[in-house]
């Protein structure tokens, strides 16, 4: 199932909010973050340029530089709040990063920038993975090394069902695995590898769990959302709902599945996968050139 159709303001206003309390509710984030960092073992030469898309707070970028401390990491992220908030994370008077406030899928980048990119759950956010998958591929060198992470369509399914009987959606429509893998291999990365965790986060009430949803950014922002408030009524009978999932233990659960990928930009003279077709790309002093007398 391909993502809904968002609303991006509504996205930059949810983190702006979310920016200054966010690591007090971003627990998954951080150890989604944890995973996504340890994928790095496979990066064999030391980068010498990072991005960081959808840097958050910056604390990836500050893992980052500290594994490689003589790398220009630069960290991206489309709310101006959140990157304030990188901002003064990476230090004033000798800043361990850069950061650039910018739209994740419009990077102000140009072709090679970079050796090395790396992205924790900004994709859900994104409708196009295959634009902004080509986006990457260009901005990349050659042979270089790209790892993110995302939500697939299991995530929140407790909170789905428990609004079910509302006509307006609640939860957003995440991209299974395979639309993920499917999307690299469009833009022409390599050897793309791709796995998935399922965690199962416990919350005293519905109201907790959408507390610490808009704590780190995650409110609906879909396009086709209500943009009134929902009834009580509608709150009633989704509390209600949610009931039938309580624990032994007293508590609510809440689902994520998170999935992971790595890949590779395509070395020099190896073809790029476009629009199914393969295109190799020939520099021109390699063409022999028979000139007529």
């Amino acid at each position: 199932m391909p993502h809904a159709p968002f609303d991006p303001p509504s996205i930059r206003r949810g983190f702006d909010r979310a920016a200054r309390g966010y690591a007090r509710h971003a627990a998954l984030q951080q150890e989604v973050e944890a995973r996504l960092l340890d994928l790095l073992d496979y990066v064999k030469t030391p980068p010498a340029r990072i991005l960081d898309v959808g840097c958050g707070p910056g604390t990836a970028a500050r893992a980052l530089k500290k594994r490689w401390p003589k790398a220009q990491v630069v960290a991206l992220d489309g709310s101006l709040a959140m990157a304030d908030q990188a901002r003064r994370a990476a230090g004033r008077w000798r800043p361990d990063y850069a950061v650039v406030c910018a739209d994740a899928a419009a990077l102000p980048f140009a072709g090679g920038s970079f050796d090395l990119i790396v992205s924790n759950l900004a994709l859900p956010w994104i409708t196009d993975l295959p634009a902004l998958f080509a986006q990457w591929r260009a901005v990349l060198n050659p042979g270089g090394f790209v790892a993110c992470s995302s939500l697939g369509p299991e995530t929140l399914d407790e909170l789905r069902e428990a609004f079910a009987e509302d006509p307006a959606p609640h939860v957003h429509a995440f991209a299974p695995i395979q639309h993920l893998g499917d999307a690299l291999l469009a833009a022409g990365f390599r050897n793309p590898v791709l796995d998935a965790d399922r965690f199962t986060l416990t919350h005293p009430t519905l109201e907790a769990l959408m507390a610490d949803l808009r704590g780190a950014g995650g409110g609906n922002a879909m396009a086709e959302r209500r943009r009134s408030l929902t009834g009580r009524g509608r709150i009633e009978a989704a509390r209600a709902a949610y009931e039938a999932f309580r624990t032994a233990d007293g508590l609510l659960p809440s689902t994520w599945e998170v999935v992971y990928a790595h890949a590779f930009a395509p070395e020099h003279g190896q073809p790029v996968r476009q629009a199914g077709h393969d295109l190799v790309s020939v520099p021109l002093s390699r063409i022999p050139i028979r000139r007529r007398s």
